[in-house]
């Protein structure tokens, strides 16, 4: 009987039979597989389940339709089958979530893929942290000799071993030969085990009436390891006419052995590890030193393997079993036989396939740069041109290393892995992620696979972030004579930025973001670009690693982050690059800079900005022609091209959001006539827009932005009795927000109401809760409120009802009411493919000449996005910051301390080169007596 079959024999923990009973009220749930499409598993099944239902634990069981187990099955056993599973204090899966759908302060159970500091799952560790979520990894759930003890392990073994044989018949075909091997199918084409085992005898009985080609040998197989992923492999193979041997004894059977059946080896460490120095094998110095030792696998078992099933777990200090070298040597012709003909051809060499179970990329298999996957489970590896072609046929070697192998026979896999899961369960369900883990009642095979508790790494795990650390700082410095970047931030206008470095190809960058994939999708755009995992607001040691091995940091992130990475900047002795406003915070950090002898450009984008040096550039020459400046007028605004512009805002986000609502209730000041205007804080700035007619055919308006006053003096033009700086949009856009504002949206505030844990709430019912209203009040009553609260306008209440904001409509969860209204509005006014977005500038510069004429100087600029190609808010911004970092990289801006784009130094080259991007400055003069 196949040894699979029979169940395992609980051997729960120790604490679980006297608290099986004491779980009433507690809830548990299991989410629905979401990362992958073949993943059909479940951690526990529905027999699992019945016992968890009869000692009263709610268990929920999010939908599938994919799991393989039915859902009828786990409702018939008492499980609640729902979406929401919030309530639940214990969340339980196969493979991890996606980030978005962690629910903070929860206790979690998964394989994380984190322990070796993956890249690929970093961003989903931040996001554990950052919740405070308790993660339990079943891989690191070990028993007291360090075996896992919760792990699919035995079922990897059986549909590999499958896959490869599947892959054998494959593969012999496209050399010439058919044989019984042709039989057996991909695992996963099984209804279950018993059907596959079927097949492989079926197989195997083809073999023992001697069907097998005489002109390919004796096919021998080789296990690594001794595991329940080997065990698992072997199960199937012992269906098949096997006799194994030892590997001493493999070279002898591939060439003499029995046609009737298959030869087996299965390799342990005595048979292919020696010490570097003496050839001996000392099995415990091994275990405390493995890199003294090397493998002779290459030479002593390699060349007389047909096909190696390796299932060993390696490490970067222990020897590999194969090279590239090693593969190319293996590749090497056998020598012809007399009897070889083109109908019953030979074998090209012996090693004809591996299958790498343990999935280990770069690891034990070096030449294996890349899993297989259940879609397309093989590809050849020609080691000579070191290349993979996604075939079965021409040179090389057949590999298969699919690294989710349990999920094609996932009913199977389901009950033996909840067999051994289980009896945790009951100790993981009191788990309080809010409490200390150390007031936790775990056992230590529970304990000590917990990551991540209450917002932290758990000690045992502290060495992932270094781990990480020097991973990346050794693909940062792999290349020497470079000029290295540090971009942080990897959102809409950081493109350019890369794009602009990397034409030099002396130059790397390296784009650090939370958003890890985003980086890595920007990072395979552009040579040299290096893609990273950084959270600024939590892992400061994290970002002084970074900074310390890069020449200069260009810093695309929220303006309040400026300072933090500044200091970092300063202590390193590297310079930086920002294209936001010179806050308060960082010009006191002015003599400190200069003192590190690092510069710091600020301000260097659109606005701040081009602004900043079209007006230096119009009033130097001004001054240099002897005239005085009387007023300066500049106005900019990021805005959708005119045919993109339907919808009641007249406007849609190529930029955060939450900065352009949080900025339309802030203050303003500016200078009209020689008298200060201030406009107060709270949406009185709406109320100040006043249409621009500049260009009359885009039907702008126009509001002040900031203190525009302050900008007297770094533009030497104390002179001027009129200083506004403002912000542009097309017309109906400061109505439409004063309706916001007016209904109280536009906050910052807490709002538990929208909180992740809250239940989810309609656009009506939070706007009846701003305005003190019933919630069930009827909707022309309350459609009347909102109207008297917005003055009875019709345009404002037009506008709400368009966004969907007077309706049933669920409010996004968010921490307060402006973050979901940017999330809201982020998805109903976002750019749509193939819309083009557009930056408009206007500069009005009054010059009284020596003569008594006043002329006024009209500079525009107006820009738009590429369709397939970088926005213009993209182009206006990622343009003007990446040519200053290559202007300090080049030593083109030498000045120490704080700078920012107002001297000819600085603006002449910039200009020039922005005009080279394809920016166009359109100037003109009108005249007055």
């Amino acid at each position: 009987m196949f040894r699979l079959f029979s169940r395992a024999k609980r051997t729960p923990s120790c604490l679980a039979g006297q608290r099986r009973y004491e779980h009433q009220g507690t809830i548990i749930a299991i989410r629905r597989e979401d990362i992958n499409p073949w993943e059909r598993r479940a951690p526990l099944a529905p027999r699992h389940v019945r016992e968890l239902t009869h000692a009263g634990v709610k268990v929920l069981v999010q939908p599938s339709n994919r799991r393989a187990i039915h859902e009828k099955y786990y409702m018939k056993v008492g499980a609640v089958i729902q979406e929401d599973i919030s309530e639940a204090s214990l969340i339980i899966g196969v493979k991890r979530p996606p980030e978005e759908k962690v629910i903070p302060r929860r206790t979690y159970a998964f394989f994380s893929h984190t322990i070796k500091a993956q890249e690929a799952n970093m961003g989903l560790l931040e996001d554990l942290l950052k919740k405070e979520v308790r993660l339990i990894d079943y891989e690191k759930m070990v028993d007291a000799n360090g075996y896992r003890i919760v792990a699919f392990g035995q079922w990897a073994g059986v549909a590999g071993m499958i896959n490869i044989l599947h892959g054998l018949g494959l593969r012999f075909l496209a050399l010439g030969h058919h044989t019984p091997f042709m039989h057996i199918g991909m695992a996963h084409n099984y209804r279950n085990v018993s059907q596959a085992i079927q097949a492989v005898r079926d197989c195997g009985y083809e073999i023992s009436m001697g069907l097998m080609p005489k002109s390919i040998g004796p096919v021998t197989f080789c296990f690594t390891g001794t595991g329940n992923v080997s065990k698992g492999a072997q199960d199937i193979i012992n269906e098949l006419p096997v006799e194994y041997v030892e590997p001493h004894e493999l070279k002898d059977v591939c060439e003499t052995g029995d046609m009737t059946k298959v030869f087996a080896t299965v390799l342990s460490r005595h048979h292919h590890l020696m010490r570097k120095s003496d050839g001996i094998y000392d099995p415990m110095e091994y275990e405390n030193h493995p890199e003294l030792y090397t493998s002779h696998f290459r030479t002593s078992v390699a060349p007389y393997t047909t096909c190696l099933i390796n299932g060993i777990y390696w490490d970067p200090h222990t020897p590999r079993l194969l090279r590239r070298l090693d593969a190319q040597k293996l590749m090497r012709p056998l020598k012809t036989s007399s009897a070889s003909n083109e109908g019953s051809p030979e074998l090209p060499h012996r090693l004809l396939a591996i299958c790498d179970i343990s999935a280990d990329t770069g690891g034990s298999i070096e030449f294996m740069n890349e899993c297989t996957t259940i879609d397309k489970p093989f590809c050849m590896y020609d080691a000579d041109q070191h290349i993979d072609h996604d075939s079965v046929e021409g040179n090389g070697i057949l590999m298969c290393s699919i690294d989710n192998l349990p999920a094609q026979l996932p009913i199977e896999a389901t009950e033996y892995f909840g067999d051994r899961l289980f009896p945790y369960i009951w100790e993981m369900l009191p788990s309080d992620a809010t409490r200390p883990l150390d007031e936790e009642d775990f056992s230590p095979q529970v304990r000590d696979a917990v990551i991540t508790s209450n917002g932290a790494l758990t000690p045992k795990f502290e060495y992932i972030e270094k781990l990480r650390e020097r991973r990346e700082k050794a693909q940062i410095t792999k290349t020497s004579g470079m000029k290295r970047v540090l971009l942080l931030g990897s959102g809409y206008v950081s493109g350019p930025v890369v794009e602009y470095l990397t034409r030099d190809e002396k130059t790397q960058v390296t784009v650090a973001s939370v958003l890890l994939k985003q980086a890595e999708e920007l990072a395979a755009k552009y040579p040299n670009t290096i893609p990273v995992m950084l959270d600024v607001s939590n892992q400061e040691g994290h970002l002084d690693s970074l900074i310390k091995d890069h020449d200069l940091v260009i810093s695309l992130l929220p303006y309040t982050f400026h300072p933090l990475v500044a200091k970092r900047c300063i202590s390193r002795k590297v310079n930086m690059v920002t294209a936001s406003y010179l806050s308060p915070a960082m010009k006191e950090l002015q003599s400190s800079a200069e003192e590190a002898g690092i510069t710091i450009v600020n301000e260097m984008g659109l606005d701040p900005g081009i602004d900043h040096m079209l007006a230096m550039e119009c009033i130097d020459q001004a001054k240099a022609d002897g005239c005085t400046v009387e007023s300066y007028s500049s106005f900019c605004g990021g805005l959708p091209s005119p045919e993109c512009s339907d919808n009641p805002l007249r406007y849609k986000f190529s930029w955060s959001p939450y900065g352009v609502l949080l900025n339309t209730i802030s203050p303003a000041i500016f200078l009209k006539d020689n008298q200060v205007v201030s406009v107060p804080a709270g949406g009185a700035l709406m109320d100040s827009a006043v249409p621009m007619d500049f260009l009359p055919g885009f039907n702008l308006e126009g509001f002040p932005n900031r203190d525009s006053t302050i900008y007297a003096e770094p533009y030497g033009i104390q002179t001027a009795h009129t200083l506004i700086r403002g912000t542009l949009r097309f017309q109906g856009f400061s109505k439409a927000m004063s309706g916001f504002v007016q209904l109280g949206l536009i906050s910052a505030e807490s709002c538990p109401l929208l909180q992740q844990t809250s239940s989810s709430v309609s656009w009506k019912e939070l706007l009846c809760q701003q305005l003190r209203l019933s919630p069930a009040v009827s909707q022309e009553a309350f459609e009347d409120a909102v109207h008297q609260h917005v003055e009875k306008d019709d345009f404002k209440m037009d506008s709400l009802r368009w966004l969907g904001m007077l309706s049933e409509e669920p409010v996004p969860h968010a921490d307060s009411v402006l973050a979901a209204l940017t999330k809201h509005l982020e998805a109903r006014l976002s750019f749509s493919k193939g819309e083009q977005d557009m930056i408009i500038m206007r500069n009005d510069v009054g010059l009284r000449h020596p003569t008594g004429e006043l002329e006024t100087k009209h500079i525009s600029l107006v820009v738009y996005g590429e369709p397939n190609g970088f926005s213009a808010m993209a182009k206006t911004v990622g343009y003007p910051a990446a040519i200053a970092a290559r202007m300090v990289l080049d030593g083109e801006i030498s000045t120490k301390g704080l700078v920012v784009p107002v001297t000819k130094e600085v603006y002449g080259p910039a200009l020039a080169r922005l005009k080279g991007e394809g920016l166009r400055f359109v100037s003109k003069s009108t005249l007055q007596e």
